[in-house]
């Protein structure tokens, strides 16, 4: 019997999992979660401790090895590691003492607003256009290039780190990796290319960083990690309890997520619910250029001798984030998971419209100067139908990328694969159908972003525990078929389109 074992480190925006998976069965055996705070030093601003992100790691790492002790299962059963990590959220730190120079900053975080601005009156519209079509982005706060950009330009210890030849930079896969394998000690400074496609650096057809964008963001190509494929032992784990273990796997979460859905043909596609909402579609071996505010991504390169796959892929900047506001923020509900039940509790939303653009608006739209709207309040209005709003917001939304998504591609999807932990709301998942028109496959095991990494740690060269070819979707899924007319359909997503429209351009306005 196969008594071999997978592990993958899941960092994501609010806490840090470990998930080990059995080869034989490709089920989950184990697994340990942390959660860990953001802090919000200013409106706008979102960051995150780097040595609490590691810590979380390392203590997941120690906590899993005694639960598996406590099964009986030998830890030394683990082959390979696989990591995936929050994409976009940049962190600085010195290479000599291996200290971070500042705090994380988070992909939601919107300070970057004004260096955004900076950027977009160096160049024309046309400009914009072939920078886009390098790297696959457009100009956002979302991405890693102008956060790089803000701590050179404000934070006296990363200007001075670059300028004695100390500093390094990357998303928290490079962050983690370094300090994974040695950190000052021998530490190897790499980011995979599905994370490198999410700063704007690189070109999204080479899969190497692009020095006229290099130049363009003012960023010193020299100080960036080296770019690595998605399957391939990098090292080797240099402490602790999974010392020795081969890292060979890293991903991106979203696109973790399409691998741990098993969308490797092209045409197929998965929406991830968590923080925010993530639609990827695969589109094969060539990288197409959304004309419907979409992002042109690297789904996975499997080894660093097969071909890069490529994605579309609709970003939705806030989905369980909403749900987190009505608990957090309005005292709405205890646990994020009590919004089914208050939700369920009417029949709908009273004509209530909710677009939670906290921070702006991303695909399709990219307005930073978009706000959070409640509008359609009656005196009957209930927290139950404002609950029930935040279930549509989340669907109207994943719809929109849905439309942008058949737009571009031309075949429109027939079905939606979701994962996430939002997708445990069976509500959400009735009302998605409904708003989308075709059915939502749910699978049994929920766990897919943490699969998609044991699945590229698995399946790199001199590991090769597992072969894409062999790998086989879940057969235990929920269906959820849509019950609403195509009339009332179209109504209710033509008033969300109006709802859009009134939270547009809130800043500049006011």
């Amino acid at each position: 019997m196969n008594n071999s074992l997978v592990a993958a480190i899941d960092q994501g925006t609010s806490s840090t999992r470990i998930l080990i998976f059995s080869v034989a069965t490709k089920e989950v055996i184990a697994f340990h979660q942390i959660e860990f705070e953001s802090c919000y030093p200013h409106e706008g601003w979102v960051e995150q401790n780097p040595l609490e992100i590691l810590s979380t790691v390392n203590q997941c790492i120690e906590n899993i090895v005694q639960k598996l002790k406590s099964l009986n299962i030998d830890p030394d059963n683990i082959k390979a590691i696989g990591i995936t990590n929050q994409r976009e959220t940049t962190v600085a730190w010195d290479k000599q003492t291996g200290a971070p120079l500042h705090n994380a900053i988070v992909w939601l975080d919107t300070r970057t607003k004004s260096t955004v601005d900076q950027f977009k009156a160096k160049v024309s519209e046309n400009d914009l256009e072939k920078i886009k079509k390098l790297c696959g982005l457009p100009l956002s706060t979302y991405f890693s290039a102008v956060k790089m950009r803000w701590l050179l330009d404000n934070v006296d210890d990363v200007k001075n780190a670059l300028d004695e030849g100390r500093l390094m930079v990357g998303t928290i896969d490079t962050w983690l990796i370094y300090n994974l394998t040695g950190g000052t000690k021998g530490g190897i400074y790499i980011t995979d290319v599905t994370n490198a496609s999410r700063t704007m650096l690189m070109n999204i057809r080479t899969a190497c960083w692009d020095e006229k964008l290099c130049n363009y963001f003012d960023i010193p190509l020299e100080i960036l990690p080296s770019i690595r494929s998605s399957s391939e032992i990098y090292s080797h784990i240099s402490d602790g309890a999974f010392k020795g273990i081969p890292l060979s796997g890293c991903l991106g979460d979203q696109q973790a997520a399409l691998a741990g859905q098993l969308c490797f043909q092209k045409g197929e596609a998965k929406n991830t619910y968590g923080t925010g909402c993530f639609l990827l579609y695969n589109t094969g071996l060539e990288p197409i250029t959304s004309d419907h505010g979409l992002l042109t991504t690297v789904a996975y390169k499997f080894g660093p001798q097969n071909p890069t796959v490529y994605a579309l892929e609709g970003s939705v900047a806030v989905a369980g984030d909403a749900v987190k506001w009505l608990r957090d923020g309005l005292g709405f509900i205890k646990k994020s998971s009590d919004i089914e039940e208050l939700a369920s509790s009417v029949s709908n939303s009273g004509g209530v419209y909710f677009v939670p653009a906290f921070s702006g608006l991303y695909a399709p739209y990219w307005q930073t100067d978009a706000r959070g709207i409640i509008i359609g309040l009656t005196q009957f209005t209930s927290k139950a139908h404002i609950a029930r709003a935040t279930l549509e917001a989340v669907s109207f939304q994943t719809r929109e990328l849905l439309d942008a998504m058949n737009k571009d591609s031309g075949i429109p999807l027939m079905s939606l694969k979701v994962d996430g932990g939002m997708t445990a709301n069976s509500l959400l998942m009735q009302i998605q159908s409904d708003i989308l028109g075709i059915p939502v496959v749910r699978p049994s095991m929920a766990e897919t972003t943490a699969l998609g990494a044991a699945v590229a740690a698995a399946v790199a060269e001199g590991i090769a525990l597992w072969d894409i070819s062999s790998l086989t979707e879940q057969t235990e899924v929920s269906v959820f078929q849509p019950k609403l007319e195509a009339k009332e359909r179209k109504s209710r997503y033509s008033k969300w389109k109006i709802a859009i429209q009134r939270c547009m351009r809130w800043e500049t306005d006011n």
